[in-house]
């Protein structure tokens, strides 16, 4: 039995954002697995248009229709997920059962803020690597433009790009504990997907575009992680093309994993998560909240040093929030099926 598609959106939503975005690509699938109507705009021919910058220019900038014929530009992806799941009812990313809700949005902030920073790292630290993005992410920015233009956009974008990886925690102290987890991440990752064709079941859930837009540009993009998930991924890398477009998929009720038979292969993944993610992110909170300067963890046994980032304090407040209006017995059930992971260490009462 498939779902019957009701559409409640009264007109197209624009998106403005760029091919090298990963949260650009997990939005575009997105949209197109929901048949939501929508506009692709390049961020070069949205700024031709006229369009609105949002009050913290992000990719990508969505513009919802406002009570004044005019178009309000919203940015970050996860708030705009579930702002989307309360205008269209038809194929939904958010499983109904709370429990199941709860692991995804789990998984999607583990990559939105963690396997973001394998993407960053690879991009920005190989000469290969370099050189491809500096070479071609300006076109999609900058437009139609001579090569001594794209070449001092990009050399200039390099610049401030390897600049930024002291935010995402890439140094040559942090290097190896990102490129392994990266693997892990890949060899569990193909394991689940052996037997399941997303995260969560047989329909996908918001974290399987999180997944999938890092992916876009870690397995089919920068040189280095492409080679690295081809010997450690096949099915991932496969995989990632099919997330480009799911809207001839027909999910119906009964696809979504049930909270009393989560798999092996997905508690594997979850310990990963919890193995890497966790202690950097508790430890950027308290970096946040103490106003340290830097950032400092034991991630798998190897000393982590990065900038604090506030906005990842606010990931974790979000988790918390959420985690605490679940009913007693819905969250002894999301505890339980974390339990032994170290993803439980996100839900104690933080300590400064």
């Amino acid at each position: 039995m498939c779902e019957t598609e009701v559409m409640d959106l009264s007109s197209s939503i624009i998106i403005s954002g760029a091919p090298g975005s990963p949260y650009t690509r997990k939005m575009l699938a997105l949209l197109r697995y929901r048949r939501i109507p929508y506009r692709y705009v390049q961020t070069s021919a949205a700024r031709k248009l006229g369009l609105p910058v949002a009050k913290v220019p992000l990719l990508p900038t969505f513009y919802f229709p406002d009570d004044q014929d005019g178009q309000l530009p919203v940015t970050d992806s996860s708030p705009i997920i579930r702002r989307l799941e309360t205008l269209s009812a038809a194929r939904q990313v958010i499983a109904p059962d709370p429990v199941v809700a709860m692991l995804d949005m789990v998984l999607e902030d583990y990559a939105d803020e963690w396997l973001t920073k394998p993407m960053f790292h690879f991009r920005w630290r190989y000469p290969a690597d370099i050189k491809r993005s500096a070479e071609v992410l300006p076109h999609w920015r900058h437009g139609i433009a001579t090569d001594a233009q794209i070449k001092a956009h990009g050399d200039e974008f390099a610049r401030r790009q390897i600049d930024r990886l002291g935010v995402v925690g890439s140094n040559d102290t942090t290097a190896r504990v990102i490129e392994d987890s990266y693997r892990r991440f890949l060899s569990a990752f193909d394991a689940h997907l052996t037997n399941f064709p997303f995260l969560l079941g047989h329909r996908p859930g918001a974290a399987d575009f999180a997944f999938a837009g890092q992916l876009t540009q870690l397995a089919q993009f920068d040189p280095t992680p492409m080679a690295i998930t081809l010997e450690n991924g096949g099915r991932v890398y496969a995989w990632v093309s099919t997330l480009e477009d799911l809207s001839g998929l027909e999910p119906a009720p009964t696809d979504w994993l049930t909270r009393d038979a989560i798999p092996d292969t997905l508690h594997a993944l979850l310990a990963e998560m919890g193995r890497v993610y966790t202690p950097v992110m508790l430890a950027n909170e308290r970096a946040v909240k103490s106003g340290a300067g830097q950032v400092n963890a034991v991630v798998d046994g190897q000393p982590w040093q990065q900038r604090p980032f506030p906005y990842q304090a606010k990931c974790l407040r979000w988790l918390r929030d959420a985690h605490a209006q679940l009913s007693d017995v819905d969250r002894a059930a999301f505890d339980s099926i974390i339990s032994g992971t170290g993803l439980e260490a996100i839900f104690a009462v933080p300590a400064l």
